[in-house]
């Protein structure tokens, strides 16, 4: 079995794949490049494991239900889409597993037999395998947000890579909901260039230095006032640390202004 890469996702606002209308012109760069990843990687993979930046826990949890119900964890929208379902199954099996490597590495983690899929697990995937039959695990963010910790456990997690499970970090690589659209301009365009810096063109050991020391980039708190959508890219690096990244999606006017990107580490598997 191929060794599958990992990504780091902006998945977008809300339940954007079931919008019309203007809002939802604003994503045909993002879902276009959704359904790239998915024809890269060929053949489906085994299961997803994704760790949303809207769930975080005091220690690492893992979802464990067989069938997930959902979580509509935003505000504001049309009334039709809080009843959007996404009906991939949920893999006991992997959540164990999970579980397992992750206590193995010496960071404590407890099963989630209730937990549903958030928003930023259902909208990326309802795009990249939209007949939903791909098993789905979600983890988890540890409260605290310590970059070394997620980057620990994604280090934890690489074994999965070759047993058919595609690790996904979704955030978003700009993240101030106070500061969006032509406002946004200047601190997304110098955070995500250090991004880009950073993931593509630092030798391994240096990338995961700078990535610790992320709060010291260029206009970092402007673009992650709260750094929960952050965080999820150290695990999908920490899986893949020593292996090339690419950009994989890159946007300059996201709703008129913001700039930003969803990078691959390790090679594209199709």
């Amino acid at each position: 079995m191929k060794r599958l890469p990992t990504y780091f996702l902006s998945h977008g606002g809300g339940p954007w794949p079931w919008m019309t209308g203007p809002v939802r012109e604003h994503y045909r760069g993002l879902e276009a490049s959704l359904q790239t990843i998915a024809r890269e990687l060929g053949s489906k993979p085994r299961a997803v494991l994704v760790v949303s930046g809207h769930w975080e826990a005091a220690e690492f949890s893992v979802m464990a239900s067989p069938n997930p119900g959902m979580i509509y964890d935003y505000t504001g929208f049309p009334e039709h889409t809080y009843a959007v379902r996404y009906p991939a199954p949920g893999s006991p099996e992997l959540a164990g597993r999970v579980q397992r490597l992750l206590e193995a590495a010496g960071l404590a983690a407890r099963l989630d037999p209730t937990r549903g899929f958030d928003h930023g697990c259902f909208v990326p995937l309802a795009v990249m395998y939209p007949d939903a039959g791909v098993p789905v695990v979600q983890l988890s963010l540890k409260v605290g947000y310590d970059p070394e910790t997620h980057l620990a456990a994604g280090r934890a997690l690489a074994p999965l890579r070759d047993e058919g499970v595609l690790v996904v970090g979704s955030g978003l690589s700009y993240h101030n909901l106070r500061e969006f659209g032509a406002g946004a301009k200047e601190a997304s365009e110098a955070f995500d260039a250090w991004l880009q810096e950073s993931l593509l063109r630092s030798p391994p050991a240096e990338r995961s230095r700078r990535l610790l020391q992320w709060e010291s980039a260029p206009a970092a708190r402007r673009a992650h006032p709260w750094e929960d959508h952050l965080i999820p890219l150290m695990v999908a690096l920490g899986a893949a640390e020593d292996e090339p990244a690419a950009c994989v999606y890159h946007e300059q006017d996201f709703f008129g202004g913001v700039t930003v990107s969803s990078f691959r580490f390790g090679q594209a598997a199709g």
